[in-house]
């Protein structure tokens, strides 16, 4: 189920949210996007894998850093993976959760 219209208006909705809003849960982007079960946390990880792409592609930070999982202050495992594959964090598992600190700081440093 791809949805071309997703990615950028799960941009938008990210960039509209102030620093205070982040992060949010892939749930409530879910929600916040309208989107319909099946597969609602699915479609928001792949616009958040097509976004990342695309920020790599043109150098900014990465705003899917943005959302994370409701069971804790992280991105879902497929967010670091697409990551180390992107070359944008470090390969060894201990060092993506510093990557990722770093990586949030300056998406929200940009909203301050």
């Amino acid at each position: 189920m791809h949805d071309p219209d997703l990615p950028p208006r799960l941009r938008l909705l990210l960039e509209g949210l102030s620093a205070e809003q982040l992060p949010i849960t892939y749930q409530q982007a879910a929600e916040a996007l309208g989107l319909a079960p099946p597969r609602t946390i699915q479609r928001v990880a792949l616009a958040l894998e097509a976004l990342m792409r695309e920020d790599v592609a043109n150098h900014r930070p990465l705003i899917a850093a943005l959302v994370v999982s409701r069971r804790g202050d992280l991105p879902r495992q497929g967010f670091f993976e697409l990551a180390v594959e992107l070359g944008r964090f470090p390969a060894a598992p201990a060092l993506q959760e510093p990557a990722y600190r770093e990586e949030l700081e300056t998406v929200l440093g940009e909203k301050r």
